[in-house]
């Protein structure tokens, strides 16, 4: 696919928790439709860095821009505005609400209908007025994706899709996020545990460990080249990012 404008850049971003360092100084830069996937051990600070992003978490420095327009620090709603959307790894459903009510919710006025979400999840039509607590795992993973899609992000930020799913599930959704990249032009960044999967659906990666990009590149290059993957990961060698 042809890659569209710049739409997601980061400058030099840190987080962490107060005082304490967690990303060291992080550059990101994302073209509209395509999607990037961040890979690393546990204890990384992937989800740290989602965080911050997404503004729950004030940045310790750098700057995080949209569109072009640079984003407060911290400030969540402003972030949500600008079109950058988080799927935190707790899908934060509300569990009494109906499949239905949980996509009505976000959408306001400018939002897609509710409806419109099951041309990409169509396993969800049957689950349409059933609670979300009553959903399987996937169906809720299904619904906390979708109902970030129907805000209509220039940037989705999805945190460990795959957390808690079978295999097979998982190989069902992940290709799901190349489509929302393709039919939405919006920038996916997915944080993902398996590698494999996530480097078949992205454009590009890069690998996270102890809060440093270890590795980067095409995802292309990178899922054909599994032992400097893996040598990342053990931190056998630390690989310069380009």
């Amino acid at each position: 696919m042809t890659a569209g404008a710049l739409a997601f850049e980061c400058q030099s971003v840190q987080a962490g928790y107060g005082e304490v360092n967690i990303v060291r100084p992080l550059d990101i830069s994302a073209h509209a439709g395509t999607v990037l996937a961040v890979l690393g051990p546990n204890g990384a600070g992937k989800t740290t860095l989602l965080s911050t992003l997404a503004g729950l978490l004030p940045r310790q420095g750098g700057s995080v821009r949209v569109d072009g327009k640079e984003l407060r620090s911290g400030r969540p709603t402003s972030a949500s505005r600008a079109g950058l959307v988080l799927v935190p790894d707790d899908r934060s459903l509300f569990t009494a609400l109906s499949t239905r009510d949980n996509l009505r919710v976000p959408c306001g006025r400018n939002g897609t209908a509710p409806e419109e979400m099951l041309s990409i999840f169509p396993a969800l039509e049957r689950r349409w007025n059933v609670a979300a607590g009553a959903l399987s795992g996937g169906e809720q993973q299904m619904l906390a994706v979708a109902r970030a899609v129907v805000q209509r992000p220039r940037v989705l930020l999805i945190d460990e899709m795959s957390l808690g799913l079978a295999p097979i599930i998982v190989e069902q959704l992940l290709p799901v996020v190349r489509r929302i990249a393709e039919e939405t032009n919006a920038v996916v960044v997915l944080v993902e545990q398996h590698v494999r999967l996530a480097l078949e659906v992205a454009d590009e990666a890069l690998v996270l460990v102890h809060g440093e990009v270890v590795l980067r590149g095409k995802a292309a290059d990178l899922h054909a080249d599994p032992g400097r993957l893996e040598a990342a990961y053990l931190g056998a060698t630390v690989v310069p990012s380009t």
